[in-house]
């Protein structure tokens, strides 16, 4: 947990131990980094307003790089505007909190989180398009057998419509896929993640395709 605020970091730190989560505590951005140099956390807690800068750049510093691109990044910020919150997720966070929050909510969407990690899958890999692999278990995309570096989140979202090849999802539905009852995002998330991935896929990224007025497929 990346939190400057000792209140806030004890009384979470508290309740995710008490939920046998081990934990490590940082109050700047320039610690945690140190700690990354070492160690790969299973999940990060990032407060937005941090003394050193701000938690939006850590959580890209984390996405810029490979070995942590399966790491869940849990973004805590005094800030609910709606364009805080999508550039949040648009940066590869996977879950957005407005303070004041309840310290048991937040337990509750790292175990979320956790769960997601640890569902087991029959198949390996889904193809599509001809050009496009996604790798269940590595939580890898390749194009043309070149890796493409997706967020956890746009994995997920990329999963979705993969799964279904051909039908017709709407946001809510994708939104509902994601996050189920702890679902507590815009519409506007879903379309955000899906720019990002049609550019990180380049010219894969044309099998996602746009209906009008009611959501996204994949393929034809």
């Amino acid at each position: 947990m990346v939190e400057d605020d000792p209140a806030v970091r004890s009384l979470v730190v508290s309740q995710l131990e008490q939920s046998g989560f081990r934990t490590a505590e940082f109050t700047t951005a320039g610690a945690f980094y140190e700690y990354l140099e070492a160690r790969k956390p299973d999940l990060v807690i990032l407060d937005r307003g941090l003394p050193d800068g701000d938690g939006l750049d850590v959580c890209r510093y984390i996405r810029e790089r490979h070995r942590f691109a399966d790491v869940p990044v849990l973004v805590l910020t005094g800030r609910s505007e709606e364009i805080d919150r999508v550039l949040g997720l648009e940066l590869g966070a996977d879950d957005y909190i407005a303070k004041p929050f309840s310290p048991l909510e937040l337990v509750a969407r790292v175990k979320t989180q956790f769960r997601r990690q640890e569902r087991q899958e029959d198949r390996e890999t889904i193809e599509a398009g001809g050009m496009l692999v996604l790798d269940l278990k590595k939580y890898e995309v390749t194009v043309e057998g070149s890796k493409v570096e997706l967020t956890p989140t746009e994995f997920r979202v990329l999963r979705i419509l993969a799964e279904k090849p051909g039908w017709v999802l709407s946001r809510d539905q994708i939104l509902d896929a994601l996050w189920g009852d702890d679902k507590a995002v815009i519409d506007r998330t879903v379309d955000l993640h899906i720019t990002n991935i049609r550019r990180k896929l380049g010219k894969a990224g044309e099998l996602i395709k746009s209906i009008r007025g009611v959501g996204y497929k994949l393929g034809d």
